[in-house]
């Protein structure tokens, strides 16, 4: 084993001890790819999407833990503190304002899993396809037509 020097500690003193892939630690708030069990993106937290998922991981992996992204309020991660409690499941908010990610809340586990499908997947529902398709007018339209 290599014999540590001045310079070592001094860089470590200056900027923090050496991590292993920092972009991905960026991505998923703080922890590797590898051991991601479930991702939702803010998106999906704020609709409440997923929490039946989520749910169903937790169960599997009772020594998992929740990582929520601090930039969505606290009414929308509400739900899911909640469902991490019932199950005795371990929840942190993650607020780092230097880093960029479009995910909401990670269940992740201390070891590596390697989960081929870590999102959850948004099943459509004929009012969506409807307004994505014809859009809002054609929407609110089908709503407001006469009967019979």
């Amino acid at each position: 084993m290599k014999k540590a020097n001045v310079d070592d500690y001094l860089q470590e003193g200056i900027y923090g001890s050496k991590e292993t892939k920092p972009s991905e630690r960026k991505k998923y708030l703080g922890t590797l790819r590898e051991r991601v069990v479930l991702v939702l993106t803010k998106s999906q937290v704020m609709q409440e999407v997923g929490l039946e998922e989520l749910s169903k991981r937790i169960k599997e992996h009772k020594d998992s833990k929740l990582l929520l992204n601090g930039e969505i309020s606290y009414r929308f991660r509400k739900p899911y503190k909640s469902l991490a409690n019932q199950n005795d499941i371990h929840t942190t908010t993650v607020s780092n304002q230097e880093n960029e990610t479009d995910l909401g809340a990670i269940l992740t586990v201390d070891y590596a899993v390697e989960k081929e499908n870590i999102h959850v997947e948004i099943k459509e529902t004929p009012e969506r396809e409807s307004r994505e398709k014809g859009g809002w007018k054609e929407f609110f339209k089908s709503l407001f037509k006469p009967l019979g």
